[in-house]
């Protein structure tokens, strides 16, 4: 398992800025889409042919002299999840009682600690880190994420102790299924192994994580991975459901598609909206399953009614593909395979250069970009930059003019030209310069 590194300290320390300039990206703004919550964001870096997990936090804050229960419970899993903490304090202004608060919290971890005093922008302010010793931890880098200061002092930290061979990971199509509790998840799971095609390995997790089952499905091995029911985070406090939470957390991260279980008797709920969301947060490909369908009476008719109900419901994730199934009588079960490998197929697709420059040209032909003060967005060149999710650099005159309507146009035209099923896609704008 790669190393899992976490950003934690209270708002407006640069967390975010410092999140994105580790890895390159905007990778914080994969889905913006009001109602979806975010509370953590999740990333790689790569640096140096070594490569670690990074996970971004919401800013922790004191609310009436303590931490509110939300809070509390952000912190918690953010740390239990972490082999290391990145302390990150504002090098602009006075030690907080916040800060010194999370300290409290850190210390009591037992984890690695790295203070990064950000906003450091010259020496002058660099000769002052002395006062961040009184925290308490011996390791202080002073960086600023904004100017790229330190930055590389601070990933050789991190890396000093990975070797190359870290980065290396089982390419098998990693899969999990989420959902709250007692919606099918196990039963769906019994019911896919237990068909004879299925040959099944079982093999231990780490620690902190579910059990991975790898099996073989005509002929190409998979690794499906368990997880607990995921209930709404007041209801999450005791240990037992805080671990548990984590487990599914650490699920996600590490799987490449995500299926979400919905019970057919009880609805769609706004819980499962909100873990819909964690998925699509961390990037990942998603496949909808509606379980217990043999409970569903008339099943012709409501079956128009939740197509209905799941593209009203689910508008933030039209991308992915729906399938009806019944763990307990394992009706349509042979459909749920082929979506989940159709969704990985496209998280990882490779689409040519060529290909996507005539579908953009295309796309500008049919309609323009709307004019702001008399200038018009231009697009001069697109490439895919990357994969697993997808995504799509393109070259423009000014970056600024891209408007929000317009970039989902673009999304809509490479989705109806490419399969892109199953998968989120990112659209990166670049200056022509840049």
């Amino acid at each position: 398992m790669k190393k899992t590194v976490c950003l934690i300290g209270k708002p407006n320390t640069g967390k975010s800025s410092l999140f994105n300039c580790l890895l390159k990206e905007n990778k914080s703004i994969i889905m913006d889409e009001p109602g979806i919550t975010r509370d953590r964001i999740y990333g790689t870096v790569n640096y140096k042919n070594k490569s670690f997990n990074l996970i971004d936090t919401g800013g922790i804050d004191l609310g009436n002299n303590d931490f509110n229960e939300d809070i509390l419970v952000q912190a918690s899993f953010a740390i239990d999840e972490a082999d290391l903490i990145l302390f990150v304090v504002d090098g602009k202004v006075e030690l907080s009682a916040s800060d010194y608060k999370i300290r409290d919290l850190l210390m009591k971890s037992n984890k690695e600690v790295i203070v990064v005093v950000n906003k450091i922008d010259n020496e002058k302010r660099k000769e002052e880190l002395y006062r961040f010793y009184e925290l308490g931890f011996e390791k202080i880098f002073a960086i600023s994420a904004s100017h790229k200061i330190g930055i590389n002092e601070l990933l050789n930290e991190i890396t000093n102790d990975l070797n190359e061979s870290d980065s290396e990971e089982n390419t098998n199509c990693k899969f999990c299924f989420i959902g709250r509790p007692n919606v099918g998840k196990s039963s769906l799971i019994n019911a896919l192994l237990n068909e004879e095609r299925a040959i099944v390995s079982e093999v231990a997790g780490t620690t902190r994580d579910a059990t991975d089952t790898n099996f073989n499905y005509y002929g190409k091995e998979y690794t499906m991975i368990d997880t607990a029911g995921m209930r709404k985070k007041g209801k999450i406090y005791e240990n037992v459901e805080k671990y548990s939470f984590l487990r599914s957390l650490k699920a996600i991260e590490r799987s490449d598609v995500c299926v979400l279980v919905i019970d057919a008797k009880e609805g769609i709920i706004e819980q499962d909206k909100h873990i819909a969301g964690m998925a699509i947060n961390a990037g990942k490909a998603l496949v909808i399953c509606v379980n217990k369908w043999d409970t569903v009476l008339n099943p012709d008719k409501a079956l128009k009614e939740w197509k209905m109900k799941l593209e009203y419901e689910f508008q933030f994730v039209t991308y992915a593909k729906i399938v009806f199934t019944s763990a307990k009588t394992k009706k349509r079960i042979q459909m749920l395979m082929p979506e989940i490998i159709k969704a990985y197929e496209n998280y990882k697709q490779e689409i040519s250069t060529s290909l996507l420059n005539e579908c953009i040209k295309e796309a500008n032909m049919l309609h323009e970009a709307p004019s702001y003060k008399g200038r018009r967005l231009k697009i001069n060149f697109v490439s895919q930059t990357g994969t697993m999710p997808p995504k799509f650099t393109l070259k423009v005159n000014d970056k600024g003019l891209v408007h929000f309507s317009y970039e989902r146009y673009l999304e809509n035209k490479l989705r109806s030209s490419f399969d892109l099923s199953g998968t989120p896609i990112i659209l990166q704008f670049k200056n022509k310069n840049e």
